[in-house]
């Protein structure tokens, strides 16, 4: 289609106000006559079309960029397919047009997800994942992965088989029900050394991604002190990560409290406690005058008012001397002569051989 100027007399008969410049007049079509074997030696593209049709995926682009022309006239789209979406999607970041990327999100979200849904989300390009219109999208699919597998002794064997991109939406959750952290921990080295055979790639995914995912702080002392022998941590990243983690400790209660609402705007959010099946405590041990320790755990009066009629409550294991493991609980029970209800804070004795606590 070629545009062609006005001739001399009809330039002067013209009225300049009927001319538009978004909108150009189109006065004059000219048809050309192609041939398939010329357009085939000349172009790549062509070969493949005229000689064995296009690939598959070539077809789906193809289509995803007449859907993303349709949508940057009309605003709407004509699929509504979550495959087709999602290659719209790809196109409209490959050119950069917002309003398409964000509408594509929108409609993505409100079709039913299921984790591969949600792992392609988050395995994007990184050049449309860091779209801000895409941000919803990625945050429903990391919401919804950190749901299904909320429960991660329940999901280990499935969470191990998922991507990097889904280890880590599940374990940067606040609602992660695990025994302690230190079974996040764990957890982090046992997908590591099962995905990366090669140490430096476990010390990259680690120090980059994952390391980020456990909350050093709360995990116990015994298992601070295997994270500075750990092969799998770059040596100065776990110091830093371990040094932090006994600082914040060693503070009062009221001062952990504040560390965590200035970081509560932040990403950060290793100061963040989460439900621990057992709870953290803190330990301080003695080597003279003779061996021992002091032990706090911190129940608040809603907590133990909870307890009521038959709760309990146990608290990480600690190690006297690196040996044998004891834990605190806390107890309601029912005083079976009496006939009336009791609360009572005990000190048990961890068998050995046991991962759990036995009183």
């Amino acid at each position: 289609m070629i545009e062609e100027p006005h001739s001399g007399d009809e330039a002067t008969n013209a009225d300049d106000s009927s001319w538009n410049f978004d909108s150009p007049r189109v006065v004059k079509v000219k048809t050309l006559h192609i041939s398939s074997p010329i357009l085939a030696a000349k172009s790549p593209f062509f070969y493949k079309l005229f000689s064995n049709g296009m690939r598959e995926s070539e077809q789906r682009q193809e289509a995803a960029l007449m859907e993303l022309l349709n949508f940057m006239y009309s605003n709407t789209l004509t699929t509504n397919t979550a495959p087709a979406l999602l290659d719209v999607l790809m196109a409209a970041g490959k050119f950069e047009v917002a309003s398409c990327m964000r509408y594509c999100s929108r409609q993505l979200r409100n079709l039913p997800m299921t984790p591969e849904s949600a792992l392609l989300y988050l395995e994007l390009p990184s050049s449309v994942l860091m779209a801000e219109a895409v941000q919803p999208l990625t945050d429903a699919a990391e919401q919804f992965l950190a749901a299904r597998y909320k429960d991660l002794t329940k999901f280990q064997e499935e969470v191990m088989k998922l991507p990097l991109a889904g280890v880590e939406a599940i374990l940067s959750s606040d609602d992660l029900q695990v025994a302690s952290e230190d079974a996040v921990y764990d957890f982090v080295l046992k997908w590591t050394r099962t995905q990366c055979p090669q140490i430096v790639g476990r010390q990259e995914i680690i120090g980059s991604r994952l390391g980020r995912c456990i909350r050093f702080p709360f995990m116990s002392c015994r298992k601070l002190r295997k994270v500075l022998a750990c092969n799998d941590f770059d040596h100065e990243f776990a110091s830093k990560l371990v040094l932090e983690a006994l600082f914040y400790k060693a503070e009062a209660p009221h001062r952990q409290r504040n560390q965590v609402a200035e970081e509560s705007s932040s990403t950060n959010r290793c100061f963040v406690k989460r439900a621990y099946k057992y709870r953290p405590v803190k330990v301080v041990d003695f080597e003279l005058p003779r061996q021992q320790c002091v032990v706090y755990l911190d129940l608040k009066r809603e907590e133990c008012a909870n307890l009521f009629p038959s709760g309990r409550v146990y608290s990480q294991a600690f190690h006297l001397g690196g040996g044998q493991g004891f834990f605190l609980s806390a107890h309601c029970n029912m005083d079976q002569q009496r006939s009336f209800h009791c609360f009572g804070l005990f000190l048990g004795m961890q068998e050995k051989g046991f991962g759990d606590f036995r009183c």
